[in-house]
């Protein structure tokens, strides 16, 4: 396999793998992550707190407005092997970010990217598929179908 095949399928995982741990609870992950044996690694920006600013289109392609600001939190997470990860997250759950990133830089590692998504990514995946089949079962539940009837006027 050609480098760049390889850097699309690496950035391919880790798009896929930043999909699924944004929409995970910090213990979840942090659970899932005791399982596995970490290397070394340090922060390379301690976990913070910042703001984003939302923008949006009417329609969505006219033009750009500023929809107003989000909180969001973000870390950095380099492993003794020399990979980094980057993690952000909604809200100010700073812990998130930081497990995020430690997993980002794990799944760009050779030693440790198939335990990470076999041990990590890929329970948690089935937890947001199943969250995702029982919220749409629910609402499916409470659907009403209208319909009109017409009737003659003499």
């Amino acid at each position: 396999m050609d480098q760049v095949t390889q850097h699309d399928n690496q950035q391919a995982q880790r798009k896929a793998a930043m999909a699924v741990l944004a929409h995970a609870e910090a213990g979840e992950i942090a659970a899932r992550l005791r399982t596995i044996p970490l290397p070394g690694h340090q922060d390379l920006r301690e976990p913070e707190n910042g703001l984003v600013m939302l923008r949006g289109r009417v329609g969505g392609d006219g033009a750009p407005f500023n929809l107003g600001e989000a909180t969001v939190s973000r870390a950095a997470v380099r492993l003794a092997s020399g990979e980094v990860g980057f993690g952000y997250t909604l809200g100010r759950d700073t812990g998130k970010a930081r497990l995020i990133a430690l997993c980002d830089a794990l799944v760009q590692s050779g030693d440790f990217s198939a335990a990470v998504e076999r041990d990590v990514i890929a329970p948690l995946r089935e937890q947001l598929v199943l969250r995702r089949r029982q919220a749409a079962a629910e609402t499916a539940a409470t659907k009403v179908d209208f319909y009109t009837m017409v009737r003659a006027e003499g």
